[in-house]
């Protein structure tokens, strides 16, 4: 069971399917149906969510991912997050997991920790920042889920990938120091976790 203020946010999410937009749909229905797809043939389904930096927007795709799974009950899901370079999860995107009712952890006191990201008594993933290459994620047969548009641009080949498909979300990094801030990460948050929970509504287990 997910705790009961992430299950309350994604039944609040869930309601908010129709605001997306029938293009957006259009993307988003291809992710569903790679995850199908694996699923149909008894495969693990890999989703690596990729931002420059990954640091704030490819993290809550990741951590997104693993809930919805869990919130539609689709079994052997696992989710990655990577960049084209490593900097370190930013706190302001672990406040916003947090307000949720997420509990974010640091595991070490590195200037990039590993910090567990709990999201049921039993569940939870493992965020910190790195390359999308980087040896804990997966090498082969994995969906590269693009969440910026720098990581779209600068980063033409990725190796392994079965699917390779853009998400871009505006970086609230440009409300940092703002009287904005946690506005702008809780809005991000909550886009990123409508549209990865309406992914996962479409898949059959």
């Amino acid at each position: 069971m997910l705790f009961p203020s992430i299950q309350e946010f994604c039944d609040l999410a869930v309601a908010q399917y129709s605001e997306i937009t029938e293009t957006r749909k259009l993307i988003l229905d291809k992710i569903a149906q790679y995850i199908q797809a694996q699923l149909d043939q008894d495969k693990p389904v890999q989703l690596m969510y990729v931002c420059t930096h990954n640091s704030r927007r490819s993290h809550f795709g990741q951590v997104w991912g693993a809930v919805a799974a869990q919130y539609y009950g689709i079994p052997n899901v696992h989710t990655y997050s990577g960049g084209t370079e490593a900097t370190a999860f930013n706190i302001n995107a672990i406040n916003a997991l947090r307000s949720i009712g997420f509990v974010v952890l640091p595991n070490d006191a590195t200037i990039n920790p590993v910090y567990t990201v709990q999201y049921s008594d039993q569940n939870s993933v493992a965020c910190f920042s790195k390359r999308y290459d980087d040896a804990a994620n997966p090498q082969s047969d994995f969906a590269a889920i693009m969440t910026c548009g720098d990581a779209e641009a600068n980063c033409p080949f990725i190796p392994g990938v079965q699917l390779r498909i853009a998400t871009t979300y505006n970086d609230p990094k440009a409300f940092d120091g703002t009287i904005l801030q946690d506005f702008k990460y809780s809005e991000r948050c909550l886009q990123i976790a409508v549209e990865v929970l309406y992914v996962f509504s479409l898949v059959k287990n």
